[in-house]
């Protein structure tokens, strides 16, 4: 929080690598991601209830201060109605109700006359025209300053919204109109509610993911508790807690009886189809339903909640996140879902167990999240590697159920009881359902077939302990589940039978082609084959028949293409390798910056050699490394940096090999190359046996090639660490050296070799580690129309090719992940105006290397070294941390 003021208000977000506010529009856009973002200071807004939790009144009033003062809700802007509502709208609500209640305790915030209350009104009025359709259901946007339909507005031409995005708006709408005795937005809400219910599937009484806003017609028909739906069921649940009205409870009912039905295959939740319920729609779950666990609790049904939320635990303990969908995208935004999840399953059990979860998820996020401006998002957590990123639900969420996972009762400064969570875990008081009620409860049954559910009488939320005379229940749930997530993910199939089919051979076979060769260049120009270099580095083969020498070198063409496609489609099956991490360990960095790579088919298998290879980086000449290393006394022992291009990946690996050099990091020459912007796939061989090749070759793309040459450039030597995956600092300078600050002040010196093997033996092996998103492949099609056929190297195994093509993963054409910092050093505290510690606090003094069996050095001094430290991020540029 104090990062985020210092560096990035009055941002939305602050960007936690580049130390800097994500402002929209300055940055590169994001697609809907960037629709929270309003100009409206998003993360300040968003975390206001959170400070209080944890009891930070001062710094709540001056945020609060802040917000009013600064804040403007009028902006030129299109958000998300959704995001908009649950972070912004609760996020004020929210700030209001624990304003209130400071007022009345009579110590803080004794000035505060509702102008929180009157901002949440004022964007109320501001979402409205969003819910200008026929149905009810609301625009998935709407322009802040324009609404709508105005012509400026740039919006209202969707025709499609998400379940949850049109469903999650009750708990808001509704507590803005208690609060304000303003009825028209809780009866938006419920009118949005009453259509999607009114629409559900009657035989399976399951709702789909996506509904047409004007017709009331599904647009995806399959049905889940994650992405696209999971806050629907939320809310009618807690709309009954808060509101009162039975109808909600009935709703959830029925909805909850599909649910354990048919998505409901424990420990799985896997999404069906909502016509065809014992079909499944899918085989994967995705990260946002670790809600669910937790609303089960609400529910009381507590068996499903503890079996789900094992297997998650399970998954988290493989990978130390929980990816955004496991096997597919193995990205990580700080999701706090889990948390959630686990504070609701302690709060019902009592079982010490979930705070030992609660200690993992710590630990994880100060081991590999934590860098100097914050936390950041795991751009893939097989690797370590970061997104400058630190979504606003960060603070507001996940801080938020930590505190109160180990919170007794004397810790808070209010009764967390009297108060509900809203999605975005904003508090929202309980005695709203008895304030300003316009709208009558309606106590009516619904016409569905009588449901068989034992569970019913435990529908209220039950905060105390359910299982007292029977501690082990828990446990005794759980221990069936603790191999439920499998050891090792399935190899690539083995390499095909060398031959490549029988009958006549072109006179160049695919396998031998080689993009440098002007011999190769030129018959394929006899058999009526281009070869175009494209911007993104790729390289595409066009034939044209009629462009060939003869018929019979037409048919030779016809025949290599065919190889080609073959050859590459077999290349994607038979080696799927997951992505490497380079990690830079010397001054000032010291294991923070981790760049993803990626890997090489040939040399050292980094996943077999778990210490990796570590040494200072050198650059070659010549510069392309395709020729006998001129200057091998500057490689020898080092690793060998060179520029891609001119030859294959091989012959580079070879050439620094034979000057000495114990590793080499290929730098993509294509200029401002990011793992940003392409996706990552792994070096392959010449064609021949690499056997030869012994030491760990890797790549990296232009961008996150020159954050390591500046580092030459600033410091001279720089060390840094190639492995399979980034490794803690405890493993990192194991036996070495290591600056005080590094050292976690609150950890005993004594069991640092403890802690890292601990930390070591919960690492899955990279062998382990699902690879479909990020790894290297190609993707085949059979050559079609009128002669032409095409092959084209592209970098993405999962994008289709527009013309018939293969993507050849030539030894000189590919791409990576990107770079970021990581930090687990203690943080100065900060007060309001001065996120620095003072300086007449801390005693500067020379600062003594300490071996890991030291004493914990006085906080004095780990302070004046953090200082330091900082001030050398400062000294580089701040776009290339």
């Amino acid at each position: 929080f104090c990062s985020q003021q210092e560096h990035a208000y009055p941002a939305d977000e602050l960007m936690p690598l580049t130390c800097r506010g994500r402002v929209r529009g300055q940055e590169p856009s994001r697609g809907d991601v960037d629709d929270a973002l309003g100009k409206f200071s998003l993360t300040l807004i968003d975390t206001l209830d959170t400070l209080v939790v944890l009891n930070k009144t001062k710094e709540f009033e001056e945020a609060v201060k802040k917000v009013i003062k600064d804040v403007n809700l009028d902006n030129d802007i299109v958000v998300s109605v959704f995001e908009t509502n649950i972070r912004v709208l609760g996020g004020l609500l929210g700030g209001h109700s624990v304003a209130i209640m400071l007022k009345e305790k009579g110590e803080y915030m004794q000035w505060y006359n509702g102008e929180l209350l009157h901002m949440a009104k004022e964007l109320g009025y501001k979402l409205l025209p969003a819910f200008n359709t026929t149905s009810g259901l609301p625009y998935p946007r709407v322009n802040l300053k324009f609404g709508v339909r105005h012509p400026e507005a740039r919006t209202g031409t969707e025709t499609d919204t998400c379940t949850a995005c049109a469903g999650t708006l009750i708990l808001e709408f509704a507590a803005l109109s208690r609060f304000t005795g303003t009825s028209i937005f809780e009866e938006y809400a419920r009118k949005a509610l009453d259509f999607i219910w009114e629409k559900r599937q009657r035989s399976s009484n399951l709702v789909g993911v996506t509904i047409n806003i004007h017709t009331g017609d599904w647009v995806r028909k399959d049905s889940g508790v994650g992405a696209g739906i999971d806050s629907y069921y939320e809310y009618l649940l807690k709309a009954y807690v808060l509101l009162g009205d039975d109808s909600f409870l009935e709703r959830f009912n029925t909805h909850y009886d599909a649910i354990m039905r048919y998505i409901s295959q424990p420990p799985l939740l896997l999404d069906v189809h909502i016509h065809k319920p014992m079909l499944n729609a899918r085989t994967w779950m995705d990260s946002l339903l670790a809600f669910f666990p937790g609303l089960q609790v609400l529910k009381g049904d507590i068996r499903p909640a503890i079996e789900t939320h094992e297997m998650l635990y399970q998954v988290i303990k493989k990978h130390n996140f929980l990816p955004e969908v496991k096997v597919h995208w193995a990205q990580h935004p700080l999701r706090p879902e889990f948390a959630e999840s686990t504070y609701f399953l302690y709060k019902a059990t009592g079982d010490p167990y979930y705070l030992e979860v609660g200690k993992t998820l710590i630990e994880n996020l100060n081991k590999y999240a934590r860098v100097p401006c914050g936390f950041a998002a795991m751009k893939d957590v097989r690797t370590g590697s970061h997104e400058d990123r630190m979504d606003s639900f960060f603070l507001a969420e996940m801080f938020k159920y930590l505190y109160l996972l180990f919170a007794d009762k004397e810790d808070m400064i209010f009764d967390i009881e009297d108060y509900i969570f809203t999605t975005e875990a904003h508090l929202l008081p309980l005695w709203l359902s008895t304030t300003n009620q316009t709208i009558s409860k309606k106590n009516t049954v619904c016409n569905s077939s009588k449901l068989d559910d034992s569970n019913f009488d435990w529908t209220c939320p039950n905060t105390q302990i359910l299982f007292p005379n029977d501690p082990m229940f828990a446990q005794s749930i759980r221990e069936p589940l603790k191999n439920v997530v499998d050891k090792s993910c399935p190899r690539g199939i083995s390499r095909a039978e060398e031959s490549l089919g029988s009958g006549p051979k072109p006179p160049l076979r695919a396998r031998d082609f080689m993009a440098s060769n002007p011999e190769h260049l030129e018959i394929l120009k006899k058999m009526g084959v281009s070869l175009i270099h494209l911007k993104d580095g790729r390289v595409q083969l066009v034939q044209h028949a009629v462009q060939a020498a003869s018929s019979l070198d037409a048919e030779d063409g016809l025949r290599f293409m065919q190889e080609m496609i073959e050859l590459s489609s077999q290349q994607q099956k038979e080696q799927q390798l997951p992505p490497r991490a380079v990690q830079i360990v010397s001054h000032p960095f010291f294991g923070r910056v981790v760049l993803t790579a990626g890997p090489a088919q040939f040399g050292m298998d980094l996943s077999k050699h778990k210490a990796g290879t570590r040494g200072f980086v050198a650059t070659i000449k010549p510069y392309n490394g395709c020729s006998e290393i001129t200057n091998p006394e500057a490689v020898k022992e080092k690793i060998a940096l060179m520029q891609r291009g001119q030859c294959m990946f091989a012959e580079k690996a070879r050439n620094i090999q034979k000057a000495g050099a114990i590793g080499g990091i290929v730098i993509d020459d294509n200029e401002g190359s990011s793992s940003d912007t392409a996706p990552l796939f792994q070096m392959a061989g010449d064609g021949k046996n690499t056997d030869d090749i012994t030491i760990p070759m890797l790549f990296l793309f232009n961008k996150e090639g020159n954050i390591i040459l500046d580092a030459i450039r600033e410091y001279e030597a720089v060390e840094v660490l190639l492995s399979d995956k980034a490794k803690d600092r405890a493993t990192i300078f194991k036996g070495k050296m290591i600056p005080n600050y590094i050292i976690d002040s609150n950890l005993e010196m004594e069991n640092m070799d403890q802690k890292s093997s601990e930390s070591d033996s919960h690492k899955p092996n990279s062998e382990e580690a699902p690879s479909d998103s990020q790894d290297a492949g190609a993707v085949g099609e059979e050559p079609e129309g009128g002669g032409e056929s095409s092959a084209v190297g592209d970098p993405d195994p999962l994008s289709p090719g527009s013309t018939a093509s293969a993507s050849v993963s030539m030894a000189d054409e590919d791409p990576h992940t990107s770079g970021s910092a990581e930090a687990s050093a203690p943080e100065p505290a900060c007060t309001p105006g001065d996120s620095q510690p003072q300086e007449q606090n801390t005693q500067r003094e020379a600062t003594s290397k300490a071996h890991w069996d030291s004493k914990v050095q006085p906080m004095e001094s780990i302070l004046a070294d953090w200082n330091e430290d900082i001030e050398a991020f400062e000294m580089m540029e701040k776009d290339e941390l």
